[in-house]
């Protein structure tokens, strides 16, 4: 069985988010919608991968998003060059450098947060 994978998460300003996301993580925008019984939204990813990330915007009711310190979106890049050259990315875009609750995620990585608080950690390891 192969499953797609979706990380929706609300969010304060829907284009500054995915604009983020894609300068540093070289996301592609794959899908967007807008006043979807109220809801507006951008899907990034990358369309040979089985996995989204979708930010949204409620119209009516806006919700505030409320992230923890665990809430993380972990990428994995064993080079270390490409690892620097997407923590240097991640700062130029905005994202601010945070300690990662977990100290795990500090031995061979960075966690960086966005406007909202949403975690993003770039682990200079291979999975598995």
């Amino acid at each position: 069985m192969s499953l797609t994978v979706r990380i929706a998460r609300p969010v304060s300003a829907l284009q500054h988010s995915a604009s983020m996301y894609i300068e540093a993580l070289g996301f592609m925008e794959i899908g967007r919608f807008e006043d979807h019984a109220g809801f507006d939204g951008i899907i990034l990813g990358r369309p040979d991968e089985n996995w989204h990330v979708e930010f949204t915007y409620c119209r009516s009711h806006p919700v505030l998003p409320t992230p923890t310190p665990e809430d993380l979106l972990v990428f994995y890049v064993p080079v270390e060059d490409e690892w620097f050259r997407i923590c240097t990315a991640l700062l130029e875009a905005g994202f601010v450098e945070t300690p990662a609750f977990n100290p795990y995620w500090q031995v061979r990585g960075r966690t960086f947060a966005d406007p909202d608080g949403y975690r993003v950690v770039i682990q200079n390891a291979s999975w598995g």
